[in-house]
């Protein structure tokens, strides 16, 4: 593509040509999957240079992978920061994250309604290491900053959180932080960087299970960091040892979902926003939850720092276990698998999906109703997915 004075903005201009502008090699017109596990060189010295950084060039697949780094490069254009890292899996993200800014003696502040694999890593891993994790209640913005006052390391947020959607200020948080010298990590996850720019609010990283939305069809596993270089380089350099780097094949599949990412997340916003408004008023729901509505306790929030409200929406049938069993079961356009993110809708509830780590007692502390529906909307006809629901629901 000829250099440009004027690179686009327009975000779905972005998605498709961030980082894969080419030349690609033998003239392909998408960046190939290089699954060379070694690279070789003709000499010594030109092998040396590479190694030792003063030519660009790769080594090693487990270091660096010309079909990774295009990838690390589209996620770090479209969050707007300066380096990204990819890793295996959306928590291999997240515990190298981690684990590389954290030390015995240190301490983390983060709220309680974290992805039920992060709680994990602050209520069990992190402490065998000396290392403090305080979990506030999400929504109480002041806990957090009298929290953070006292000194901390890092902020980690999750905005929205997972399952229960509720929201979080980062601006303001980031602020707290940046006052402490702490730095701010933030789950992007559901919103995606269509939805949500948390480096343009002050997080100073930002996380992804590209497994999710990212990658769009259920097929691949990934986790992406983008953010401060110095930061990511740290990050990077704990990948190169701990080893749990994204494949070749994986971060070709990620690529290729993510430049369809601003149609599906458009799509994804307008129907979560029709099925949330359609079920708040449904008489069998006791309960729902989506950014989007303007009875959600986060929906100012979310409107200051979103630019939509993002595909995953929550309800709660009204009974017990039993009707919400029979909501699932009931549901002929939902996958009734633990995962979000995909053109095809899933549905599940918290323990067997986001917290089935955590025990129903765990889970309880955390606000999560046992009979809670977490509800990945596809991009499925809003209006078949409503009609599904209305038949599953009037079952109970």
């Amino acid at each position: 593509m000829p250099e440009d004075k004027h690179p686009p903005t327009a975000f779905d201009t972005q998605a498709v040509w961030a980082a894969e502008e080419g030349p690609f090699p033998y003239g392909a017109a998408t960046m190939p999957i290089v699954s060379a596990a070694t690279f070789a060189y003709p000499d010594l010295d030109s092998w040396q240079a590479v190694a030792l950084g003063q030519r660009a060039g790769h080594i090693y697949s487990r270091n660096s992978n010309p079909t990774l780094a295009v990838l690390e490069e589209k996620i770090a254009r479209l969050d707007g920061t300066e380096a990204a890292a990819g890793f295996a899996t959306g928590m291999a993200a997240i515990s190298s994250t981690l684990f590389t800014l954290l030390s015995p003696g240190e301490r983390v502040v983060s709220i309680r309604d974290s992805y039920g694999g992060t709680n994990v890593l602050f209520e069990e891993f992190l402490p065998r290491f000396g290392i403090t994790a305080t979990l506030c209640n999400t929504t109480d913005h002041e806990q957090l900053e009298r929290e953070i006052a006292l000194g901390c390391k890092v902020l980690y947020l999750e905005t929205p959180t997972n399952p229960t959607l509720k929201v979080v200020d980062i601006a303001r948080l980031s602020a707290a932080a940046r006052r402490q010298g702490a730095v701010v990590v933030t789950d992007n996850t559901f919103a995606t960087p269509y939805n949500q720019k948390p480096a343009a609010l002050g997080s100073d990283l930002v996380l992804y299970s590209a497994t999710k939305f990212l990658g769009g069809h259920s097929d691949v596993l990934g986790g992406l960091v983008s953010g401060r270089g110095d930061l990511v380089h740290c990050i990077h350099h704990f990948r190169e040892i701990a080893g749990a780097t994204l494949h070749a094949d994986a971060a070709y599949s990620i690529l290729r979902g993510m430049k369809t990412l601003g149609l599906r997340m458009a799509r994804h916003n307008q129907s979560a926003q029709a099925i949330a408004e359609h079920l708040r008023r449904h008489p069998k729901v006791a309960a729902a939850y989506y950014p989007g509505l303007d009875t959600h306790p986060g929906h100012e929030i979310a409107v200051r720092q979103m630019r939509g409200f993002g595909g995953v929406l929550a309800f709660v049938p009204r009974g017990g276990i039993g009707e919400l069993r029979t909501v699932l079961d009931a549901l002929q356009l939902a996958q009734r698998a633990a995962h979000l993110g995909g053109v095809a809708t899933t549905a599940g509830p918290p323990a067997v999906t986001s917290h089935v780590e955590l025990t129903a007692e765990e889970r309880a502390r955390a606000g999560i109703p046992e009979t809670l529906i977490r509800y990945s909307v596809g991009i499925e006809d809003a209006g078949d997915l409503i009609a599904d629901l209305d038949q599953a629901l009037a079952r109970i």
